[in-house]
């Protein structure tokens, strides 16, 4: 479980900073100055960067359940995988504008987070 742990903190990484700027690019002369002036953003980017936000909400919900599934040794490494696919899955979604799959991404990791939940209790 701990390996899904630092697997997730990998995910954090890439969906709060590498994500978006694979989409940003163009504005890198902006990300290094003092950003005094507003830069241009990208659909891609702005998508990249909500998608970023929506992992935000659920990824201290994950890391709680993770951490008491260790200390209680209740077994939810397939949970937490499918969480971690779904996740990735959802931010590519997201990033594409593929919408209705995205919603189902999303649904889909909303399951696992409360099945981890629901196997501590």
């Amino acid at each position: 479980m701990v390996d899904l742990i630092v697997y997730s903190f990998v995910l954090a990484l890439v969906a709060l900073w590498l994500w978006p700027l694979m989409f940003n690019l163009k504005n890198l002369d902006y990300l290094a100055s003092n950003r005094d002036d507003a830069a241009s953003e990208s659909v891609m980017f702005q998508r990249a960067k909500r998608a970023g936000a929506n992992f935000q909400e659920s990824y201290p919900v994950f890391l709680a359940l993770a951490i008491l599934s260790i200390i209680q040794s209740v077994d939810v490494a397939s949970l937490a995988t499918y969480w971690l696919i779904l996740r990735v899955l959802y931010m590519v979604c997201y990033t594409a504008g593929i919408k209705h799959v995205r919603t189902l991404l999303w649904i889909g990791s909303l399951v696992c987070l409360i099945m981890m939940a629901l196997a501590l209790i």
